[in-house]
């Protein structure tokens, strides 16, 4: 007696779940889809760019779109005629000045934040938020009146001091949160090996916070570069002002100089672009690393 054997079942695969089945889908989707609105976005974002590049480059007085032939008397005249060179000066020292202070000052706090324990320690970190939601336009004139009372009214040194005051919670906060993520063992067992509280820091602490320290310091930089208020109500002297409150002399109430202002803001702009170049790779890490829970 011959008995048949039924054939075995086909095995169905179940549908890709979870991460696998998503990069599969991804992997899957036209290409189209993804290059069209990358690319509408990047002419979008380009465009102002060229424009700008189109009006430094070309000659005054020229029409065309495409900057030819090309020419650098914008450049010239600002940087000579239009003193760009001693905004320029100004800016990087007001900009360093600012990045050094604020690093130091935040470096302090954001470490007795995180490593020591006192009463008013959530109060004092909710006023440090708080000050987030205060325009700087507000603190003009207690500011004003201060540095009219020490005598620090068109001095570099008061636009300085107020960047700085102005970057100083945001910064701590942050730094703080970096300080965290660094294991207390590690300070705890170079104390053992015989170094004090500010040794360890130094030897152990400090260079696990460099991507911090760089993504802290490089926001102070930027924004002092770009601020406009401060050197505007603090600077008075034409020979102390800074590259935005230049830039804004370049405008006038009956004409603008196009070419001009185009190239100077190609000037205010190429510091910033090269910083972030830069430290684009320790920019990212340090992001990260104050955004996982050590």
């Amino acid at each position: 007696m011959i008995t048949e054997i039924a054939p075995a079942p086909e095995r169905v695969e179940p549908p890709p779940t979870g991460t696998r089945g998503r990069r599969r889908a991804w992997d899957e989707a036209p290409r189209w889809q993804i290059y069209v609105p990358l690319s509408i976005y990047l002419v979008f974002t380009l465009i102002p760019f060229y424009w700008i590049l189109l009006f430094a480059l070309r000659p005054a007085g020229s029409t065309s779109l495409v900057p030819w032939p090309m020419t650098f008397e914008h450049f010239e005249k600002v940087w000579n005629e239009r003193a760009f060179g001693t905004y320029f000066q100004n800016s990087v020292l007001v900009g360093v000045s600012t990045l050094v202070m604020t690093t130091l000052v935040a470096l302090a706090g954001g470490y007795a934040l995180a490593r020591f324990d006192f009463r008013i320690k959530r109060a004092f970190m909710l006023a440090l938020l708080c000050t987030q939601f205060v325009p700087g336009a507000l603190l003009l004139v207690p500011l004003f009146e201060i540095f009219a009372n020490l005598r620090m009214i068109n001095s570099l040194s008061s636009v300085v001091i107020a960047e700085t005051v102005f970057q100083l919670p945001l910064s701590m906060i942050l730094i703080s949160g970096f300080i965290r993520n660094v294991p207390y063992s590690l300070e705890e067992a170079a104390w053992v090996d015989g170094c004090n509280r500010f040794t360890a820091f130094r030897i152990v602490v400090l260079p696990l916070l460099r991507p911090g320290l760089i993504a802290v310091g490089s926001f102070a930089f930027v924004h002092a570069w770009n601020h406009f208020l401060f050197a505007l109500m603090f600077l008075s002297d034409q020979g102390k002002q800074t590259i935005p409150v230049g830039l804004n002399t370049l405008m006038s109430a009956d004409s603008v100089d196009l070419g001009a202002l185009a190239a100077g803001g190609i000037i205010a702009a190429v510091p910033v672009v090269l910083v972030f170049a830069f430290i684009q790779k320790w920019l990212i890490t340090g992001f990260s690393a104050g955004a996982v829970k050590g």
